[in-house]
């Protein structure tokens, strides 16, 4: 990456971050030539700890490519975070709102420009038990239909060791072990051109989050488990029948 490409606050954040990454961590990583040097690409990620974004930047960046990642409006909306945040060319999610159209324009805008887009599909850090991947949101699947731009896994397993958010105990000690692995493309060449109904997004999310959950496997080992599913929210009406009872 062309250094005379960042901006100041791209540079700040980088003499800020990396120094400690790398004191901090013990790196294995694979595949970075899956991201290309040039050209829009969507990068999707398993999510197991508040850590990832750091780690994953880190590999994202030494491989050449400045990381776009989509993250919660609230976290743009903290006084100096937000406003670095948005320096460094992040993009805010506005969930569950019209505002939600606005990211999705940002991130082809970003695509568009030659970016690397960086999505945690499942919106939130895994809650399976055992920090496998679970069903996700469909942002990701919508993105690679509107733009066409090749979807890249990337899986970690070893930021959970620093930042474990079932204990949310942080973990300070250095050279912690951590293992990414970026691989080929997912071909998604069957949904080319379809439309983005509710039906065809989740295929195309459940193929992403297949091949995450098989690439994560070939990491830590053992046989995964089938994508899991956030438990249904009781209505309001049972609670209501729970209550009385």
């Amino acid at each position: 990456m062309a250094r005379r490409r960042l901006g100041f606050w791209q540079r700040f954040a980088v003499g800020l971050v990396k120094p400690v990454m790398t004191v901090w961590t013990r790196r294995t990583w694979r595949g970075q030539e899956h991201l290309g040097r040039d050209g829009g690409v969507i990068i999707v990620a398993n999510h197991i700890s508040h850590a990832d974004p750091l780690v994953s930047a880190h590999f994202i960046y030494d491989s050449g490519r400045w990381p776009q990642y989509l993250g919660k409006a609230s976290v743009f909306r903290v006084p100096v975070i937000g406003w670095i945040l948005h320096r460094c060319r992040q993009i805010p999610v506005e969930r569950g709102s019209v505002d939600a159209v606005r990211s999705l324009d940002a991130s082809i805008a970003a695509l568009d420009e030659g970016g690397a887009v960086v999505i945690y599909p499942e919106g939130t850090t895994t809650r399976q038990p055992e920090l496998w991947p679970m069903k996700a949101k469909t942002g990701a699947a919508r993105l690679a239909l509107a733009t066409g731009a090749p979807v890249v896994p990337l899986v970690m397993w070893g930021p959970e060791r620093i930042f474990d958010p079932r204990t949310t105990r942080l973990n300070p000690r250095p050279r912690i072990p951590v293992t990414v692995v970026a691989g080929e493309p997912i071909d998604l060449s069957r949904w080319a051109g379809a439309p983005p109904t509710r039906a065809i997004l989740e295929e195309m999310t459940d193929a992403i989050m297949v091949r995450l959950r098989d690439m994560l496997a070939e990491i830590r080992g053992g046989t995964p488990p089938p994508l899991w599913e956030r438990p249904a929210r009781p209505s309001a009406e049972h609670q209501q029948q729970g209550g009385a009872a």
